[in-house]
């Protein structure tokens, strides 16, 4: 009986160690999310500046001409017609180095009327579109990524859009983007809008 005592304080060692082995690591804080690969780079938007358009012009002919920048991610002419442009500039300093380290990006915003009022973050306020050359075609196709926007996301803050969320969007990166395009969406009040964050990373992304 003593052997078979000892036996049975042997298992339930073995067991409750097992049990131990199997909590798995936690995510690191500020983000990482279990998606494995690097941790979260937070692009840093004191880097960042954003172009400054004439009330109604497109950023085209704008970009083709002597232009000017302030720093920054908002506008400083309100939109005054639907798919107004808010160009905001990416110097390859803010980014990362190599972007086969990330397969995930989250986007945030927010939106101000013409009086400078903050609008509630809902569906049908703007979409964005990251652009790899400046020289290209900036807006890409009516819906989706296209060759030289991978990413054209609509909703932006809103119940329906992914790009805010934590989770963010999936995204393969051929080369490091020069911008992000903002539009106001049709029907929409908002005049201004401000970049808020962005961030590369794997797996969801939980802001500190």
């Amino acid at each position: 009986m003593k052997k078979l005592g000892v036996v049975l304080a042997i298992i339930a060692i073995v067991a409750l160690v097992g049990c131990g082995s199997t909590g798995g690591t936690a995510a690191p804080k500020g983000g990482g999310g279990g998606g494995g690969g690097a941790g979260p780079f937070k692009v840093d938007l004191s880097k960042l500046t954003t172009l400054q358009i004439k009330s109604g012009d497109s950023a085209e002919p704008t970009l083709k001409g002597n232009y000017s920048t302030l720093p920054g991610t908002k506008n400083k002419e309100p939109l005054t017609k639907a798919w107004g442009d808010v160009l905001i500039f990416l110097p390859k300093d803010a980014l990362p180095s190599d972007f086969s380290k990330y397969t995930r990006f989250t986007l945030t915003c927010k939106y101000y009327d013409a009086g400078g009022a903050e609008i509630e973050q809902g569906d049908s306020n703007c979409i964005v579109s990251m652009i790899y050359d400046l020289k290209g075609d900036i807006r890409g196709p009516a819906q989706g990524p296209g060759a030289n926007t991978p990413v054209k996301e609509f909703n932006v803050g809103g119940f329906s859009g992914l790009i805010h969320k934590d989770r963010g969007i999936r995204v393969t990166f051929k080369q490091a983007p020069e911008a992000v395009l903002f539009q106001n969406n049709s029907g929409s009040k908002v005049a201004f809008i401000e970049m808020t964050s962005m961030v590369f990373h794997n797996g969801d992304y939980k802001s500190e």
